[in-house]
């Protein structure tokens, strides 16, 4: 449940912060209570656009079986851990200009196509963050033994998300949003390698990648991934405690990458 509620909680809130943003540019200018009413509008598509998505997941896993549904779930764990790591990756890098952002688009939204290109930037934005809310949960929900927490996480998600959004707006020191978005950046990036590790382990037990030595190293004495602590590090982290060494070189490179990318750029002298 940690796993769905945080990612819940952060996407809400990066939506919440989205609709603040084009509310407030709304409520100075001259769109007035049309404009606001448009807002409305593109909110509920774009979550309908949402839904849309994660029924069509859903669907299509119900018509599969067999090897194909394997590979469509397998597809859909790589596909979520890509996306978070995209997704942090888009906002530490314009995160700090999405409020500018949006403003020009809502302002050339408005001015050629009115409440209509309100409507439309509203809900483009909210169907992007509800889209990789339901690509990543589907991807938690894939991890054995987390489907039955996946709807009470992700109320919980939204609950504190919705006073996270409230205290950021209020301006509250704590929750500076620039340390919050970094903080759970990372927080993100450890997510993504665990769905990550689970395709891995997947593909490993398919028979299309080798696993080289397996095991690695067993530290099941030490901590088991079977057992509730150990699970929910699985979940969190990807840890293994019989990890072989494809895995643990897919996990390596994956930090080496993220590492790399995630460094500062040095200023020049």
């Amino acid at each position: 449940m940690g796993s769905t509620l945080f990612i819940v909680w952060r996407e809400s809130v990066e939506a919440m912060l989205v609709v603040g943003i084009l509310h407030s540019w709304l409520k100075y200018n001259a769109a007035g209570a049309a404009g606001l009413r448009a807002l409305g509008l593109g909110v509920v598509c774009g979550i309908g656009l949402a839904g849309v998505l994660g029924w069509v997941m859903v669907a299509a896993q119900d018509e599969l079986s067999g090897q194909a549904l394997e590979w469509f779930q397998t597809g859909m764990l790589l596909v979520a851990a890509g996306l978070i790591a995209q997704m942090v990756l888009w906002m530490r890098r314009h995160g700090g200009a999405m409020r500018k952002t949006l403003h020009a688009d809502l302002s050339t939204a408005m001015q050629r196509s009115g409440l209509w290109g309100i409507a439309t930037v509203a809900a483009l934005a909210i169907a992007r963050e509800g889209a990789e809310t339901a690509v990543f949960l589907y991807g938690v929900s894939l991890e054995p033994g987390s489907s039955a927490s996946v709807l009470l996480g992700a109320m919980l998600g939204f609950g504190l998300a919705a006073f996270t959004a409230w205290a950021l707006g209020r301006g509250l020191r704590f929750l500076d949003y620039r340390r919050f978005f970094a903080l759970s950046g990372w927080m993100l990036l450890f997510f993504a390698v665990a769905l990550l590790v689970s395709a891995v382990d997947r593909l490993i037990g398919a028979g299309l990648l080798p696993a080289l030595v397996d095991p690695l190293w067993d530290s099941a004495w030490l901590l088991d991934d079977s057992n509730r602590l150990g699970s929910l590090l699985a979940a969190l982290v990807g840890y293994r405690a019989r990890p072989s060494l494809m895995l643990v070189g897919v996990y390596a490179a994956y930090w080496l990458l993220m590492l790399r990318v995630m460094r500062p750029a040095r200023r020049n002298a």
